[in-house]
């Protein structure tokens, strides 16, 4: 039985490496098959691309460098990405602490940094010169006095909600801006966010919709 398998589809060729064959089986049949298609498309200049498909196998960095290598010695062939049914332990974790939203009530006090992943829902009290730094969202339900720094490393996409009457530093992505230096209500409503111009701003969580449409969808418009 076959090891490789090309399939045509709407979206290109696709090659499918079968589950239970060994991987130097599939580096054999993979050079057998790229010099048979090499002669049948000897005529075609054109360069021909190919995903490869692994199904519920996960190939290691040394076995797609490998595969990598053997297209290499065929110029008109080229791999567009390799695709699978299932993720790293690592990986399913990051997606995991992304679409979680975590609850954190603590204080955070002078010169104290504490980095999070995902959406943070915080309830507790950062002291100036804290600092709350995550990768998602920051939802404030505590008292901030301190730095808070939203979508870190450089997602302007992200928002900050709530009372920042008090705070220190609003950061998002890589901009920043200084809160004693404009006049922020001191209410709880309050939605810092990177607007059209790349620059962070303020508005009110009852306007979220035309600040943020993709986030108000997300939420199912419930604020």
């Amino acid at each position: 039985m076959q090891s490789v398998i090309l399939k045509g589809t709407q979206d290109g060729y696709k090659l499918f490496f079968r589950q239970s064959a060994g991987i130097n089986d599939i580096l054999v049949d993979l050079k057998r098959f790229l010099d048979k298609y090499k002669v049948q498309n000897s005529s075609t200049p054109q360069v021909i691309h190919f995903n490869i498909l692994t199904g519920d196998r996960l190939l290691t960095e040394e076995d797609k460098n490998k595969v990598i290598s053997i297209f290499k010695t065929y110029p008109n062939f080229q791999i567009d990405g390799f695709i699978s049914n299932v993720i790293t332990r690592s990986k399913a974790k990051i997606i995991r602490e992304r679409n979680t939203v975590k609850t954190i009530s603590r204080t955070i006090r002078n010169g104290q940094v504490i980095r999070l992943n995902g959406d943070v829902l915080f309830f507790g009290d950062i002291h100036e010169g804290g600092k709350l730094v995550t990768t998602g969202n920051v939802y404030i339900l505590g008292n901030v006095y301190g730095i808070v720094h939203a979508g870190v490393p450089n997602s302007e996409d992200k928002l900050v909600i709530g009372n920042l009457h008090n705070a220190q530093q609003v950061r998002i992505g890589e901009q920043f801006d200084i809160v004693a230096d404009k006049n922020i209500s001191n209410t709880s409503r309050t939605v810092a966010y990177i607007n059209d111009l790349h620059v962070l701003d303020y508005g009110d969580v009852k306007n979220l919709k035309q600040i943020n449409p993709r986030f108000y969808n997300r939420i199912g418009g419930i604020i």
